[in-house]
């Protein structure tokens, strides 16, 4: 694959995934998502994820074990997790960790870099898509943009010609899994608390697991969970 500034990249293996989520999360930001359908290939250039640590952390849903919604978390790293929020949206996630500890990370906006013109058309068939910017910009977008659903949960994102897969550029560092370096290693990177995550699992001082580009237009607006009455 040739991503849009015209770099070589590659596809990590499961080792890759298979480390603490926060080191997973943040060496995300950059990494170029892939998704082939016979209608065509969309690609995005992931800008914003939030880390989810499994029992360890009230705000993921592996908190208090496992479930049928949340039973591809504790399966093997490097598969999505997909489900349905509010039984309105589909969220994408990917495995991480160790297999059996249910960590994952979400990916909540990106750029596409190619595509756009399949991207804005399943955007507009299901709302509104204003700009390019809005394409995959949050997570909902982002899985209508790349054409995930439910049906996509437990994907594998490690096999290049797979339907979906995720790509890192390449350089000297992919020559082991432990060596990876975070793809744009001049980028800024921010941290702050997760969006829309109530209790304990969004406080800032406790929690600061969402990552993003600094001064990426896509990345989206930060909202509080509504205060508990």
């Amino acid at each position: 694959m040739i991503v849009s500034d015209g770099a070589p990249s590659s596809v990590p293996g499961r080792d890759w995934y298979a480390r603490p989520v926060l080191d997973v999360a943040r060496d995300l930001l950059g990494a170029v998502l892939t998704r082939r359908t016979p209608d065509g290939v969309v690609s995005l250039r992931l800008t914003e994820v939030e880390a989810y640590d499994g029992a360890s952390d009230p705000g993921s849903h592996a908190y208090r074990g496992r479930t049928r919604r949340n039973a591809t978390m504790f399966g093997a790293p490097g598969h999505l997790y997909v489900y349905r929020h509010l039984g309105l949206h589909h969220c994408v996630n990917v495995v991480c960790g160790p297999d059996g500890e249910a960590s994952a990370v979400l990916l909540r906006a990106g750029e596409v870099v190619d595509g756009a013109d399949l991207a804005r058309s399943r955007r507009l068939a299901s709302g509104v898509a204003r700009t390019e910017r809005d394409l995959a910009r949050g997570p909902a977008r982002l899985a209508v943009a790349l054409g995930l659903d439910l049906s996509d949960d437990g994907a594998d994102v490690t096999a290049p010609e797979a339907g979906v897969a995720l790509h890192l550029r390449a350089g000297p560092s992919l020559a082991g899994p432990s060596l990876v370096e975070p793809v744009e290693t001049s980028a800024v990177v921010r941290t702050g608390p997760r969006v829309g995550v109530s209790g304990e699992g969004g406080r800032a001082d406790l929690f600061p697991w969402r990552f993003w580009l600094d001064a990426e237009p896509t990345v989206s607006v930060y909202r509080a969970a509504p205060a508990r009455t």
